[in-house]
């Protein structure tokens, strides 16, 4: 009884997502559209500043005539190795270490060269030490944003909005005098979603791929794993802030105060290196910021399970609790 409850459940909030063609086309080609565009209008060359990592205290014995215009992103000692691995991917075009008294360059760098010269031509009493590695485009790490965006956007508008219509429009009263279960209800409103977002990522991505070939460094099966465990924390999200709410005005409010700083503040379209550390910090709150972060330490790096499971473990609680939470105030009237 109760499996056949959740399957035509299920199959209900499916079919009635599906036949709304306008907004089943919407989840499907406008992400898609979005990432297109954005890779197109940044794939020129871009300007000439500088991105420069500096580790440790400047003692005063680096000239700065060469930095001025650059824009100087400090790190800690701890974080030298990331620092490279950025010089690698050409995220950055100098490191500049003033407790080994030394700078790094990316040999394959256009800016290498120049900021090389530069260095000579002053006279710098620091050593040079050399990477070598790829540069990353901007739409390889634009698509984990996009789509990280658009599935927030899918899990909590698709189950919040939905769920107080059903209040307000009085369905849910009448579910209520029905054997279907509160449990079942929910979970069948979720795991449709669930099915419905997975599978609208999954277009998005090797649709876009077809034209733009992303960078894929990693598991296909890992970078599943990190989006189930995403969206089905965003639908927790949704169903938390939807559990009693009847006014559809209050409910967009409450989801648009959840969404708006994700899609500022999560890395999207820039990112959040150099920016305040306070924000920094308030940002690896955001479900979405652990998305993208683990999504592109996938692609770009090839990043294993163990690295991504502080970002999973994360997402993993935030689920569970937001799920209580939404279990406990839940009313069908």
């Amino acid at each position: 009884m109760i499996g056949r409850q959740f399957a035509a459940m299920f199959k209900a909030r499916t079919m009635e997502f599906v036949r709304d063609r306008g907004t089943f086309l919407w989840n499907l080609f406008f992400p898609a559209l979005l990432i297109l565009g954005l890779a197109f209008a940044f794939s020129g060359k871009g300007d000439a500043l500088f991105k420069i990592a500096v580790i440790g205290a400047d003692d005063g014995s680096f000239s700065a005539n060469s930095l001025e215009q650059a824009k100087l992103i400090p790190y800690a000692r701890a974080d030298a190795e990331v620092a490279l691995e950025k010089l690698r991917r050409h995220q950055l075009d100098l490191v500049v270490d003033f407790g080994e008294r030394s700078y790094s360059l990316n040999d394959q760098s256009k800016n290498g060269s120049l900021l090389r010269r530069l260095l000579v031509a002053e006279k710098s009493t620091f050593t040079e030490k050399a990477v070598s590695g790829a540069p990353i485009r901007y739409a390889d790490w634009l698509v984990p944003g996009v789509i990280g965006m658009n599935m927030m956007f899918s899990s909590l508008f698709g189950v919040g909005i939905v769920i107080v219509r059903y209040r307000k429009n009085g369905v849910l009263k009448r579910f209520k005098a029905t054997p279907v279960h509160a449990l079942n209800f929910v979970t069948a409103q979720a795991a449709s979603r669930l099915a419905i977002v997975v599978a609208t990522s999954v277009f998005v991505y090797f649709g876009t791929n077809l034209f733009l070939r992303f960078r894929m460094e990693g598991s296909y099966a890992l970078l599943l794993l990190v989006a189930v465990m995403s969206i089905l924390c965003m639908i927790s999200i949704a169903l938390a802030l939807s559990a009693r709410l009847r006014s559809e005005e209050l409910a967009a409010g409450l989801l648009n105060l959840v969404t708006l700083p994700m899609m500022a503040f999560s890395g999207v379209f820039f990112s959040l290196e150099g920016t305040p550390p306070i924000l920094s910090r308030v940002a690896r709150f955001l479900p979405l910021t652990r998305f993208t972060e683990a999504t592109r330490a996938v692609m770009l790096e090839g990043a294993g399970f163990m690295a991504v499971l502080p970002d999973l473990a994360f997402l993993a609680v935030l689920t569970a609790l937001f799920l209580g939470l939404a279990a406990a105030l839940f009313k069908w009237e």
